[in-house]
């Protein structure tokens, strides 16, 4: 998450406005953040606009998780950097001088912010293509423009956002079931909300209910109105199916 609100110390595209006030973020709001981020010692965290480096050392120091504080202000990484020292937590974090929307953000599991709506939603199109399906997006306060959260908590009157970067799974996918009968499903995409048609055999089936998280698809599904449900999990990598699980059937 950055400590200040919006980019006065980021390079950016012309019409972003660049005097912004910096504004550290409460402590209680960086922990109520990081409770809904679930950021632990097996995440890598990368805060853009990484301010005095609070979001990052409070990680670092109550949970064992490294980090990258990214942020063009010389100063404000020193005196980041520093803090890290002081809190015995520089081993786990690192604090770079560099560009938001350049800098290589491919090996963040969470990435958290506090820029305006308007540098979220120019953020908006790498943190969706260059972020790993299942990477958490944590906005304090701003958001996304038409991406709707997957969820979000209330914080003093501030609302505090959370992502889930979605795998692009529109398109056309077929499997068979443990009867050997074939499911095929064409699917439309809206970041996370998937909706589609589905067929089994060849002919029109109903497709009840599909949720995307990260890599991961929950599809319920019926031969008619009367056949009973059946439900997978639709795995993908590199935007191609990667397995199907069949859902234990629920007991009668």
């Amino acid at each position: 998450m950055t400590d200040e609100i919006g980019v006065d110390s980021y390079t950016s595209p012309p019409e972003t406005l660049l005097d912004v006030p910096f504004v550290p973020t409460d402590e209680n709001v960086v922990e109520a953040m990081l409770n809904l981020g679930a950021v632990g010692p097996n995440d890598v965290l990368y805060d853009l606009g990484s301010g005095d480096g609070r979001i990052l050392i409070s990680a670092a120091r109550n949970r064992d998780t490294t980090g990258i504080g990214v942020d063009l202000d010389p100063e404000r990484i020193a005196d980041a950097m520093e803090e890290a020292g002081w809190a015995g937590v520089q081993f786990l974090v690192d604090f770079i001088e560099d560009d938001i929307f350049t800098v290589d953000i491919s090996a963040a599991t969470v990435v958290t912010l506090y820029l305006l709506e308007m540098v979220n939603l120019e953020l908006r199109p790498r943190l969706l293509s260059e972020l790993r399906p299942g990477t958490r997006i944590i906005s304090h306060a701003f958001g996304m423009g038409d991406w709707k959260p997957d969820d979000w908590r209330e914080m003093s009157g501030v609302n505090i956002y959370k992502w889930i970067v979605p795998a692009q799974i529109a398109g056309i996918w077929e499997w068979e079931r443990l009867d050997g009968r074939l499911y095929r499903i064409d699917l439309q995409q809206d970041f996370q909300e998937i909706t589609g048609t589905a067929w089994l055999d060849g002919e029109k089936a109903i497709l009840e209910s599909a949720d995307l998280q990260g890599a991961r698809l929950e599809v319920t599904l019926r031969e008619n109105s009367t056949a009973a449900q059946d439900s997978f999990t639709l795995h993908f990598k590199n935007n191609e199916l990667h397995s199907v699980k069949t859902a234990t059937p629920p007991k009668a």
